[in-house]
């Protein structure tokens, strides 16, 4: 999940040639900067995005890291196809939970995007809800994003609200900032975290060893704090006398986000040995056996991650809403999947 401010998307590459090559006669220092230096057409976000995708060449050879030290030769950069800036209306089905003059909640299906991005450039939240509300959408977010002050991630499902008003979407942007918002999620995780009930606070921010991670930081980054609860565990064996009881295979976790960073809990859920069931970005190690099983068997095929209570007051009205849905089938599977081990 994430609510923190959004991240600018890189703008279409309209008036560049679809290759850029240069030479660089002489190396040293970090590879980023210098082939920003080199492109002056390219930020290093921009380089460091593109060395991520592959499509940057050194003498013909691919390179990856973006903090590698630069070496003399001829440097290639692919640029990939353009794509149109300005989302088109979409006649996708929404489940509306709430909708006014000047703001709309809705319950995000899993493996619908936010927004257009690279991958997803179509069958987003935003294409649903340019036709939903027509020309009631907040342009505060730019054309690429309207109305959207928070994000989910694609494949995390649950509550979502998005601003049809500029004061709207002006209160609800402060409020965000303020985290003055309730916002509870349900994670179904391997193991369960330890103690049963607490607080995680941590900094947060990209992980030095793969830029696409979001990963605790010793320093940099930013405070994320997470309080969570575990309401129950799956596959527990009875303690045995004097012998301690195994740990459960899996867990239904309860967390309530104090901070909206990238990726928050699903960080912070496996920093406590407890990652997401599905997540294949965090989730390292395997579960038990009877858990794949169930996974399986249930079809859930992302993180098994859902926000399941969004509440705020109301930036124009000042009315105090609070929305909460059940997970989807994917999930309500698994946990009767897993109630059974």
């Amino acid at each position: 999940m994430s609510d923190d401010p959004l991240i600018e998307d890189f703008a279409a590459d309209d008036d560049l040639p679809p290759v850029l090559e240069a030479r660089l006669e002489a190396g040293g220092g970090r590879l980023d900067k210098v082939l920003a230096d080199l492109f002056p057409t390219l930020s290093r976000a921009r380089v460091q995005a593109l060395l991520a995708e592959g499509v940057i060449t050194r003498d013909g050879q691919p390179l990856a890291s973006a903090s590698a030290k630069a070496l003399p030769g001829l440097y290639a950069v692919a640029l990939p196809a353009v794509i149109s800036a300005i989302p088109r209306p979409e006649a996708i089905p929404l489940t509306v939970l709430f909708e006014d003059a000047d703001l709309i909640v809705i319950d995000k299906p899993a493996g619908m995007a936010v927004h257009p991005a690279p991958g997803s450039e179509t069958g987003t939240l935003v294409n649903a809800l340019l036709h939903h509300c027509a020309a009631s959408l907040s342009g505060i977010g730019g054309v690429a994003r309207p109305g959207i002050v928070h994000r989910l991630d694609k494949h995390t499902s649950g509550v979502m609200v998005a601003a049809k008003s500029d004061a709207a979407h002006a209160g609800l942007s402060a409020l965000f900032a303020a985290h003055d918002i309730e916002r509870t999620y349900i994670a179904l995780v391997r193991g369960a975290p330890n103690p049963e009930k607490g607080r995680i606070i941590s900094n947060l921010g990209r992980s030095t060893g793969d830029r696409k991670k979001m990963a605790v930081l010793r320093t940099g980054g930013r405070e994320a704090i997470t309080d969570y609860v575990v309401e129950q565990v799956f596959g527990a064996a009875p303690k045995k006398g004097s012998r301690p009881a195994a740990p459960p295979l899996a867990a239904r976790v309860a967390c309530t986000l104090h901070t909206g960073r990238t990726h928050q809990i699903r960080v912070h859920m496996a920093s406590k040995g407890s990652p997401l069931l599905g997540d294949p970005v965090y989730g390292t190690g395997s579960p038990a056996n009877p858990v794949r099983v169930a996974i399986a068997e249930a079809g859930l095929t992302r993180q098994a991650l859902h926000a399941a209570i969004l509440g705020f007051v109301h930036p124009v009205t000042g009315e105090a809403l609070r929305f909460q849905t059940a997970p989807p089938e994917d999930m309500r599977r698994l946990e009767q999947g897993l109630s059974a081990l």
